[in-house]
């Protein structure tokens, strides 16, 4: 096996199980892709890109939708909540004392991963943060 952690793969839904999905990596290896870090609906059949997570000494292989490696991650999720800002009106009802479930549904985010994304934002001013949400800055606008 030469595949390490961090490789970008073409992955294969197989099956649904109570972890999550068994996915066939480069139509080639075994590995699972777990149901809590997984913020997009996926289906049997489907194709999809992943990175290795994790090696394990048994040689099984765990595998994300998510680039490996916190820069890339939050740089990521950085991108993605400017875009839904600038859908909507620069604007989003969404904060750190959100229901976690309201901003996955909304962004397909952790509500950690949101947390540190718009921390990341603020520190920028790119954002403005309130009780009602969190906003674009004007000259972001």
């Amino acid at each position: 096996m030469n595949l390490k952690v961090g490789d970008k793969v073409e992955l294969l839904v197989v099956r649904h199980t109570d972890l999550g999905f068994t996915v066939l990596i480069d139509d080639e290896f075994e590995g699972m892709l777990y149901k809590n870090e997984m913020y997009q609906i996926v289906s049997e059949g489907e194709r999809l890109t992943g990175y290795i997570k994790k090696i394990r000494e048994d040689n099984k292989i765990d595998v994300s939708l998510q680039p490996i490696g916190f820069k890339q991650t939050i740089v990521g999720n950085e991108l993605i909540i400017l875009n839904a800002l600038r859908k909507n009106d620069g604007f989003l009802a969404l904060h750190d004392k959100s229901d976690p479930f309201e901003i996955k549904s909304q962004l397909e985010m952790s509500k950690k991963a949101f947390k540190s994304a718009i921390g990341g934002l603020y520190r920028q001013k790119l954002i403005t943060l309130s009780n009602e949400g969190i906003s674009l800055t004007e000259y972001v606008k």
